[in-house]
């Protein structure tokens, strides 16, 4: 079994109430074990999620919660319980080995990536794809 974070909730309550994401998180850390919980988002109504991924990395759960609830810190943002929220635990349910996490940091993406990078993210007038000419 393995529980994902959903989007959604995640995103109402760490605006609304970010103790109270922090509780469902350890609660579902303490009831799953960090092994079993999976990110998972749903951003249709919130757009990117990639604010909701630095509040999962922000987010601690105060100490006097920790103590009511009996709940362990989540640790830092790098640290082993995040690193297998975000990635780590799909990797082992999907059989995803180190050395194809490898072998897409050289891969044309992260090529692209590294170009984007160094030029800039500037607005471009730029137009992608095929321009057919039509008759008449």
């Amino acid at each position: 079994m393995c529980a994902c974070t959903k989007g959604q909730l995640f995103a109402q309550s760490t605006i609304a109430d970010p103790r109270v994401s922090a509780v469902m998180v350890g609660q579902l850390i303490k009831g799953l074990g960090a092994d079993h919980v999976c990110w998972g988002t749903d951003a249709i109504w919130t757009g990117s999620p990639q604010w909701q991924i630095e509040a999962l990395r922000r987010l601690e759960i105060p100490d006097d919660l920790q103590k009511k609830y009996a709940l362990k810190p989540l640790g830092p943002a790098d640290g082993p319980v995040k690193a297998a929220i975000f990635g780590g635990n799909n990797a082992r349910l999907y059989d995803f080995k180190p050395q194809q996490r490898m072998a897409l940091e050289d891969d044309q993406l992260a090529n692209y990536k590294t170009l984007y990078a160094k030029h800039g993210a500037g607005r471009t007038n730029l137009a992608y794809g095929y321009a057919v000419k039509r008759a008449g």
